[in-house]
């Protein structure tokens, strides 16, 4: 039948049949009556550096959402938002659905694993279609993405559909079918549901690795934010914030979210986000402190190297995905599911797009421990920078096109 799906695909009707019957395959969750209209999420198709859960879920609870955020582990290149967070001691990702209404009813936030009980048909699928070689169906992606977050009983949701080199589609032509079928059927299952398809192809932010990309959006929640990260997280957020009736318009939105952001309202609801889900207080007022020596709570690599520029120039491209991949093998992340990560291996972009650099300036300051980097891994990190003449770069815009609901 997956082979069949796979060659064949189906059609809409038939893809929203599917996920209906994948989302009753086990729990459904139900929320309080007063919440109904204020239930969101958001998904993301994965990408190098993408932090933006870590800093949306806090600005949308102080927007008066709540966000039941049930998120995964990294695979291959892609981090994981759930092991970014568990690069913060103390911070449990498994909560059972009683724990993530209390949470929510006193935060408004939280970020958590999936439960057995959520959806087990999805696991079922995915181990057969992992065997099959069917994982890139768009049919069963479809399936297997609005399924989970039908089941959270959302009231809207947004999808983040990335595409580029460090994406799951490399052009924006595939990423928009699939961010068409989950728009329609998510909106066919009863959530108002939109997406935002953006480039991946550098990285998000300046850093990647569990630990460094939790500074980082801490550092965001302070204020001090890169533009691309906060890019994303007031559009999709200002999507959401439409989506739900709490604001007229796009723009009104993502200035409410840019707001609670800046405005230090998202880093309290982040503060009480990890109280409730088992940080000690201590930890969390360390790591939110205006001056925080971070890496007194975090744990820090044992090694750093900071490579060099070749020449004069402006950074015309850095490479996402080849930066992602030697991180990977670093031990960054895993190959396989349940394998340990070591949350404290990573990078630090010095430089951004369109800098002019000179000669023998450290573009990129790699984090690592054991093992070591390789020549070949070296290599093909020098090789990820290239610079060029052109002075008249354009700015790097993330969000390419949006997709609402019809």
């Amino acid at each position: 039948m997956l082979m069949s799906i796979w060659q064949k695909g189906m059609v809409s009707s038939e893809i929203e049949t599917l996920t209906r019957e994948m989302m009753s395959s086990g729990e459904v969750m139900s929320w309080p009556k007063e919440w109904a209209g204020h239930v969101v999420d958001k998904h993301s198709t994965g990408g190098v550096g993408d932090k933006v859960s870590l800093v949306l879920a806090p600005a949308l609870a102080a927007c008066g959402c709540k966000v039941p955020m049930i998120s995964g582990r990294g695979l291959a290149h892609t981090g994981g938002t759930l092991d970014k967070l568990e690069s913060i001691p103390g911070f449990s990702v498994h909560q059972s659905p009683a724990q993530v209404q209390k949470i929510l009813s006193s935060v408004g936030c939280c970020i958590v694993g999936q439960t057995e009980s959520l959806v087990p048909a999805d696991r079922v699928l995915y181990a057969l279609r992992d065997a099959t070689s069917t994982v890139d169906s768009l049919p069963l992606i479809t399936g297997s993405i609005i399924s989970k977050k039908g089941a959270e009983s959302l009231c809207a949701l947004v999808l983040d559909v990335k595409f580029g080199r460090a994406a799951l589609y490399k052009d924006l032509d595939s990423a928009k079918e699939l961010a068409q079928s989950l728009v329609t059927v998510g909106n066919r299952l009863g959530m108002r549901t939109a997406a935002v398809l953006s480039s991946m192809d550098a990285t998000i932010g300046r850093c990647v690795g569990n630990s460094l990309e939790v500074v980082e959006s801490l550092e965001t929640l302070k204020g001090n934010g890169p533009e691309d990260l906060m890019e994303l997280v007031t559009t999709l957020g200002g999507m959401l914030l439409m989506l739900t009736g709490l604001v007229s318009s796009l723009s009104e939105g993502s200035r409410r979210i840019s707001e609670a952001v800046i405005g230090g309202a998202a880093l309290s609801k982040f503060q009480a986000m990890m109280e409730a889900q088992g940080v000690a207080k201590d930890a969390i007022q360390s790591l939110c402190s205006a001056h925080s020596d971070y890496f007194s709570i975090l744990r820090k690599s044992e090694h750093h190297i900071e490579l060099k520029t070749p020449e004069d120039g402006v950074v015309m491209d850095i490479d996402g995905l080849a930066l992602a991949e030697v991180l990977h093998k670093l031990g960054a992340g895993r190959s396989k599911v349940g394998q340990p990560v070591n949350h404290s291996v990573g990078a630090e972009l010095l430089v951004s797009l369109g800098q002019k650099v000179t000669k023998g300036v450290s573009w990129v300051r790699l984090h690592y421990e054991d093992p070591a980097p390789t020549a070949d891994q070296m290599n093909r990190l020098h090789c990820a920078l290239t610079l060029g003449s052109d002075q008249n770069t354009q700015k790097h815009i993330l969000v390419k096109e949006l997709i609402l609901p019809h």
